[in-house]
């Protein structure tokens, strides 16, 4: 049987390289790890680290296709989630960014918190509280 261990990493192709770097590192404070370049690709690669766990990678690529259908519920990737200690916290700082986030909800099996806002293209993000 094949051993997963865990997620490695989420990539993430934006639109706007400079607004989405700003967006993944100063309004959700990932630290970046390293962040390149390639001339062969015209392309920027970002490597954030989430909390010291995981790691996101935002790309940028010169023409990429439109974005995929996400709403209500498109095949593929519905959502990416990240958990918070406070989710009012977490979502008063967010507004003070201006990003709009979606009533906070509770979890009706596992009554959690959870509210969902979207990063500068439009992917579906989740807040989840701990």
């Amino acid at each position: 049987m094949l051993k997963l261990n865990r997620i490695h990493h989420i990539a993430i192709i934006c639109s706007d390289y400079e607004r989405s770097k700003q967006f993944y590192t100063e309004v959700l404070g990932f630290k970046v790890i390293r962040e390149v370049y390639r001339e062969a690709r015209k392309s920027y690669k970002l490597d954030l680290e989430v909390n010291g766990l995981y790691q996101i990678e935002l790309f940028s690529f010169p023409g990429p296709p439109p974005a995929r259908p996400s709403q209500p519920e498109a095949l593929g990737l519905r959502h990416l989630a990240f958990e918070v200690n406070n989710i009012e916290e977490a979502v008063f700082h967010l507004n003070g960014y201006k990003v709009i986030t979606e009533p906070i909800r509770i979890d009706e099996t596992t009554s959690k918190l959870f509210t969902f806002f979207t990063d500068p293209d439009g992917l579906p993000l989740e807040l989840y509280e701990k």
